[in-house]
């Protein structure tokens, strides 16, 4: 079952009110700085669009630079296999906004922004649980999620996320890894690599006896739509 299956959240006026309040209360990001001394490392409250004369001068999402720096998903409960997502913040909905005003965008966000990324569309899908696994060491998998569908049982995903340029396919070993760690971990129901660039030729030709059901290719035009949908 696709994850497009699965209802998305919904927020009213007074929700995304709420959502927006909650940011600018708690969510901080850490900007760097340069000093005499070296680089230290500033904590400043990053506001929303705003024209309000509290905000004039500071920096906002409106600066794509810092909209590059911030974290896109909110954080639960620390598991054995990473860190449970619960939620999505303000700038996970702006850097969608960001790529489908310029397509050239998402190639400039960090590989670790494109995890949280990813992790945080499956979270807004309706995944019960999204872990985001740790940056070394996540056996080749970079976002774990799972669902328990009555009459059905437990359905688990793990996603392959790459930060690949335009010009820099996927290539058949890559896939070839995650189709290791469907051999090897016997619980996880699919794979899916999912990238930003697109796959290299004959790939879909060679995997296809286990595409969609054990493995699903997700190139850039595809998570665009996605998320694009998602973020809505």
């Amino acid at each position: 079952m696709g994850v497009e299956e699965y209802p998305l959240h919904s927020y009213d006026d007074d929700g995304i009110r709420s959502l927006i309040e909650h940011w600018k209360r708690q969510q901080y990001q850490a900007f760097y700085n340069q000093s005499g001394s070296g680089f230290g490392q500033v904590f400043t409250p990053l506001p929303l669009y705003t024209e309000s004369e509290e905000y004039v001068g500071k920096p906002s999402l409106n600066d794509g630079e810092i909209l590059l720096q911030a974290c896109l998903v909110l954080f639960g409960d620390t598991t054995k296999e990473g860190q449970l997502v619960q939620g999505v913040t303000i700038p996970w909905v702006q850097i969608i906004k960001e790529w489908e005003h310029d397509p050239e965008f998402i190639f400039r966000i960090k590989p670790r922004q494109l995890e949280e990324l990813v992790a945080g569309a499956y979270e807004q899908a309706g995944w019960s649980d999204v872990v985001l696994t740790p940056h070394s060491g996540d056996k080749g998998r970079d976002v774990i999620v799972t669902a328990t569908l009555p009459g059905i049982g437990t359905i688990r995903i793990v996603d392959q996320v790459k930060r690949y340029d335009k010009h820099h396919r996927v290539t058949a070993d890559d896939v070839r890894a995650l189709v290791g760690v469907l051999s090897r971990d016997q619980d996880v129901s699919k794979g899916i690599v999912t990238t930003t660039s697109d796959f290299a030729p004959g790939i879909y030709d060679e995997y296809k006896e286990f595409t969609p059901t054990r493995l699903e290719l997700k190139n850039g035009s595809a998570l665009k739509e996605w998320l694009s949908k998602l973020s809505k």
